[in-house]
């Protein structure tokens, strides 16, 4: 059996949970079966069962809104993706970019096509900031994608009654299988050189917060929370990639506001850093916050789980699958408009509300302790990424014999 990925992010251009995903399950799927990966970018790697190829497009005689170039470039990449031979089995999606390319596939090679969801274009309204009108052609792919495909997998189960509501999907189509972890790769380490290196105080107790600087990840909610959490505490940011200009603007402004309120201290490390920097951040920080308005799944819950570090996330999407409250971590109410994931009905007390669940765990060292380890064993017990790859294996055969 031969499965075809195509996906905008892989490695070494990776920068949200979607790439993470690719990135580890396609290596597991080549233990059981032959991986040919189309990708965003400029690679060229040949391993047994694993070859990964890059398409890169020239945008610079462009002269459609610069907004629209991302779109108008992804379509170019999933026509080249086409043009070069198709010798798969089965044709496997990741994000509303590749998704062109799979119909394609699917009608001219005549294909079954897989579909996974990471997010849902109708719940992240947002994106009309970055893309303008592309983000109404972005919705209109999406749903012609997943109504086309042989098989939808949810990365949950909140996802999947997202799905079920938003799109016409008979229900037998439709797949749980989570994200995983390789808990091998994320584990305590005892790094404080890495932690020195981005000017953060090892000897002091932080929080930590790791992710991009969009709405969707609610980090805005977090930085105006500063101002509630004990002023003994430092808040480290990692954080970067913005989605647009505007936000950006947005985030500084903020982070100046929090900083001369917080005597505590606040890093913020605008750029993206490297899985072991991040592993020592998750492992030497007391607390992990994630404060997203909208998650279908939420790794990075799950990557600090593995490094032993409690969790408080608002309670959306598949973080209340990943994040058993009381247990593992704290899930924080977040109440939204009409049920649609854009803004907290009342932000101030949203950010009050997460603060108080962080001051709570940083103030008992005894709970914390408990958490690490219950978040570590949930993490080997229930998310391995063998299990996921031997999952969506099984149902690229069942979609075979059918």
């Amino acid at each position: 059996m031969k499965t075809l990925f195509l996906t905008n992010e892989y490695p070494p251009h990776i920068y949200g949970g979607a790439g993470v995903h690719v990135d580890y399950l396609t290596r597991e799927l080549a233990k059981l079966c032959d991986v040919d990966v189309r990708c965003f970018g400029n690679q060229d790697v040949q391993t047994d069962r694993l070859r990964v190829r890059g398409a890169s497009v020239d945008t610079s005689s462009y002269t459609a809104p610069k907004n629209l170039h991302s779109v108008f470039a992804a379509l170019q990449r999933c026509l080249n993706f086409n043009t070069l031979d198709i010798d798969a089995d089965i044709v496997h999606l990741h994000t509303w970019y590749s998704h062109l390319g799979g119909i394609l596939a699917k009608l001219n090679y005549g294909i079954p096509m897989v579909l996974t969801v990471h997010s849902l274009e109708p719940l992240r309204p947002w994106k009309r900031e970055q893309l303008g009108g592309g983000y109404d052609f972005t919705v209109w792919l999406e749903r012609t994608a997943i109504e086309m495909a042989d098989a939808v997998i949810a990365v949950s189960d909140d996802t999947r009654e997202d799905i079920l509501r938003l799109f016409d999907v008979p229900a037998e189509r439709l797949h749980v299988i989570p994200n995983g972890i390789d808990t091998d790769e994320y584990h305590l380490v005892h790094a404080p050189e890495k932690l020195v290196a981005l000017g953060i105080d090892p000897l002091r107790p932080y929080v930590l917060f790791v992710g991009r600087i969009t709405r969707q990840k609610g980090i805005i909610h977090l930085v105006n929370a500063i101002k509630h959490i004990d002023p003994a505490h430092q808040i480290v940011l990692l954080a970067g990639a913005p989605d647009t200009p505007e936000i950006a603007a947005e985030m500084k402004s903020a982070v100046a506001a929090a900083r001369s309120a917080h005597p505590g201290g606040v890093v913020w490390v605008e750029h993206m850093v490297d899985s072991q920097t991040k592993i020592a951040a998750y492992s030497h920080a007391q607390v992990f916050c994630c404060p997203s308005i909208y998650e279908p799944f939420g790794i990075i819950n799950l990557e600090a789980m593995a490094c032993e570090t409690p969790v408080v996330a608002s309670a959306v999407g598949g973080m209340k699958e990943v994040v058993v409250h009381g247990e593992t971590g704290l899930l924080v109410p977040v109440l939204q408009q009409n049920e649609s994931p854009f803004e907290p009905i009342d932000p101030p007390m949203f950010a009050h509300d997460l603060a108080q669940a962080i001051n709570h765990l940083m103030a008992d060292a005894e709970l914390r302790a408990k958490m690490a380890a219950a978040g570590r064993k949930r993490a080997v017990d229930c998310y391995s990424w063998t299990t996921v790859a031997n999952q969506v294996h099984g149902l690229y055969q069942d979609l075979l014999e059918r």
